[in-house]
């Protein structure tokens, strides 16, 4: 033993030892340093609490000088002395720390783990969620999510159902609120379950946006379709708004709500196809991630095949519905829908148009049930259908999705003498 100095330390030879070799002061007792074998050197304070060997490491030398490490160790000591375990009180300052992170945590961080999980979400739902945060609850998002009240959520819920989003909307946005609360709810539930404090218990021990309970507004279920008198008129206007369509967007999106009506697709799904997605060959399309995460190959009508045949593919672009967009597709056919609207003497959305194809599916052309699910890729829900009918290779399922398209045409030729509204060009529309 010989008193620890940098001369002392620099001269060391490496240990020959697997575990290392110790060194110890004799200035202060219980202070030294262990050599490992690859020559690293770490100061350490060795000493007795309660009757127990208790060793700590200080750090390493470089970071330490031996001067400052002893120091250290003299503190040490005497905490040592009066029956404090430096570890215990390390351990509870780093509890303290992280239980004040948590404590802290907003809930932009909460969403971005939210969305993170590898396999866990969609895309689409990642950007819903992410919308929400950015849009719906802009004030909260920097807020650590422990505070966001009962009340927070009360007040903002009912902002949203009598004024809207940005408060400048008459009649509010009741279908908005739901779902951002939808998503706040889900989010507070995940740090809960995440986020501890320092004591294990849950960050968050009552979900705030539960208190909406009484507050929640039951929308009424959309049943809105084409009406089977006007299905015609629809279809014929299509033909005809194609045939005078002058621009690649107006096209596309024209080409796009008849691709809808045709198959019952989602609109996300549809807007985003890809030519090396389809086989018009053997008169097929593929959703290799859809909504339900249940891979499928759909049929296409020789409507739909002559559809896609006919639509322009555009170099470096691999979308089937292109657009001049920065998405390179089509998503928001709005204006072909208004005017399909006023042919229709509804209001029609371009969900409106799947759930046409399922109603008329069933009711006129008598496609059953579970192969209307399987057409507009709802796995069946009885249990052998799901378990026993093939659910992803659906080209058996051609005869169907082609007798619903012949249906839908053979009304546009018994409604060719009705008026045909021709679409107006969009003002600013510039050719292709």
């Amino acid at each position: 033993m010989t008193k620890l100095t940098k001369t002392y330390i620099d001269r060391l030879a490496l240990p020959e030892g697997k575990d290392g070799e110790f060194h110890w002061d004799t200035e202060v007792k219980g202070f030294g340093l262990r050599v490992s074998p690859t020559g690293k050197v770490s100061y350490l304070m060795q000493g007795r609490v309660h009757g127990r060997s208790a060793r700590i490491t200080i750090g390493p030398h470089g970071v330490f000088t031996v001067d400052q490490a002893r120091e250290v160790a003299r503190e040490h000591l005497r905490s040592m002395r009066m029956g404090i375990d430096p570890r215990e009180v390390a351990k509870q300052k780093k509890a303290t720390a992280e239980a004040e992170a948590v404590a802290g945590v907003t809930l932009q961080e909460v969403c971005d783990a939210y969305v993170s999980r590898p396999g866990k979400l969609k895309a689409s739902t990642q950007i819903e969620i992410k919308r929400h945060v950015a849009t719906t609850f802009v004030a909260w998002k920097d807020k650590p999510i422990a505070a966001i009240t009962e009340d927070d959520c009360r007040k903002r819920y009912r902002e949203m159902l009598t004024k809207g989003l940005r408060g400048d909307r008459d009649g509010g946005s009741p279908g908005q609120a739901n779902q951002g609360f939808s998503v706040l709810r889900a989010l507070i539930n995940y740090a809960a379950r995440q986020y501890k404090k320092a004591d294990g218990s849950p960050l968050i021990l009552r979900n705030p946006a539960s208190a909406l309970k009484d507050d929640w507004v039951a929308l009424p279920e959309r049943k809105t379709r084409i009406p089977e008198s006007k299905i015609g008129a629809v279809w014929n206007a299509l033909q005809q708004w194609r045939k005078v369509a002058y621009t690649r967007d107006t096209e596309s999106s024209i080409d796009l709500v008849t691709f809808l009506l045709l198959t019952g697709a989602r609109i996300g799904e549809a807007a985003a196809l890809e030519w090396e997605r389809v086989n018009l060959d053997e008169g097929w399309w593929h959703l290799p991630d859809p909504k339900n995460r249940n891979p499928v190959w759909l049929p296409l009508s020789t409507q739909a095949a002559e559809l896609l045949k006919t639509r322009r593919r555009i170099k470096d672009n691999p979308f089937v519905f292109t657009s001049w967009g920065e998405c390179k597709h089509i998503s928001d056919p709005r204006d072909t829908m208004k005017k399909l609207s006023a042919v229709a003497g509804t209001k029609i959305t371009p969900h409106d148009l799947r759930r046409t194809f399922t109603t008329f599916g069933i009711a006129q052309c008598s496609v059953e049930l579970h192969k209307i699910e399987l057409l507009t890729n709802h796995v069946p829900k009885g249990v052998t259908a799901r378990h026993y009918l093939e659910t992803s290779h659906l080209q058996y399922l051609k005869p169907e999705v082609q007798r619903i398209a012949d249906w839908i045409e053979e009304q546009g030729r018994i409604a060719k003498g009705d008026n045909v509204i021709a679409m107006a060009a969009r003002q600013g529309d510039a050719g292709s």
